[in-house]
């Protein structure tokens, strides 16, 4: 690994994943910059608090290409953690790291599918194939870049599915129940990404993130949450054609959830493909990394549930 700390630049440091994103690049040592629009009252807090932790913060528009390409020539990492809305937005990313001969490696905003290798309904593919634009256009432009398959964010999904800051009788199940699922808890995707950002190893590669201890179906899920909280949950089975009928039928964003529901929860995507000798997986790469696992995300979820969130797709 590098003796000397990478400075590592953060675009969409104050959403939902960039603001861990943030935290584990300062935990780490390195010399942290995040490139956000210009500040408005209701993340002033956390533009503070950026502050107080050492964080240089640049202020500007993905429009404005100098400010852009001034923010980028003073670091060596680059790492995108943009909302779905703004995927395509990330083109002007490419241009000014082109502009950018230090720069080391670029992480796109990714962190979900290996969407190389799956394929969903239209309206999450539609999402996916974006992300492939943006992996072509980083390979064609000759940036060194790691691609990150974090799966599906833990917090986010055990909220949705458990509700555990409600005391609910009831529980939805998608499809039968039995597929699969890879939920990594937000605050280690950040902390592996910061680790294969300046990892000569995964240069170039894609790393995909497969603890084996957050490898759980829902059915495993609810009888774990069941065990935990000496409840039985009442469940109602919704069927995969069902499913597929409201991706058909909602309008866009609203179809974009439930397409993604049936890609991880009924069709098991994230663990559709066996892992090879020549794939790189987080928890083997990094195994002195301490990982949340699902179970004491269960525990500290009986404590301190996490808020609930809504993904923006729009």
């Amino acid at each position: 690994m590098e003796s000397e700390k990478s400075k590592i630049l953060v675009f969409g440091g104050r959403g939902y994943l960039g603001k861990y994103m943030v935290k584990a690049s300062v935990s780490m040592d390195h010399p942290t910059y995040v490139y956000v629009r210009p500040v408005d009252p209701s993340k002033l807090q956390l533009h503070h608090e950026f502050e107080s932790m050492g964080v240089t913060i640049f202020q500007g528009e993905l429009d404005e290409e100098e400010k852009m390409v001034a923010a980028v020539k003073q670091v060596d990492v680059v790492i995108s953690t943009l909302a779905v809305p703004q995927h395509l937005e990330q083109f002007k990313i490419i241009h000014a790291i082109k502009q950018a001969p230090n720069i080391k490696r670029f992480v796109p905003s990714e962190f979900g599918n290996e969407v190389d290798r799956v394929s969903g309904l239209p309206p999450f593919q539609a999402l996916m194939e974006n992300k492939k634009r943006i992996r072509r256009a980083t390979e064609s432009a000759g940036i060194p870049f790691t691609y990150v398959s974090a799966n599906s964010f833990a917090s986010y999904f055990v909220d949705f599915l458990l509700h555990p800051h409600q005391t609910l009788q009831h529980v939805s199940i998608y499809g039968n129940g039995d597929a699969k699922a890879v939920l990594n808890f937000e605050e280690d995707v950040a902390a592996y990404t910061m680790k294969a950002s300046v990892d000569p190893r995964t240069c170039n590669r894609v790393i995909i993130y497969r603890p084996p201890g957050n490898i759980v179906s829902q059915l495993d899920l609810i009888s774990s949450w069941e065990k935990k909280t000496g409840t039985t949950l009442q469940r109602t089975h919704i069927s995969e054609q069902d499913i597929i009928k409201l991706s058909e039928s909602l309008p866009f964003p609203e179809n974009i959830p439930v397409a993604i529901l049936h890609n991880i929860f009924i069709k098991g995507d994230q663990m559709s493909f066996e892992l090879n000798a020549n794939d790189l997986e987080a928890s083997e790469l990094y195994p002195e990394y301490k990982y949340t696992s699902v179970d004491k995300l269960l525990d500290i979820c009986l404590v301190n549930p996490p808020k609930p969130k809504l993904a923006a797709f729009a």
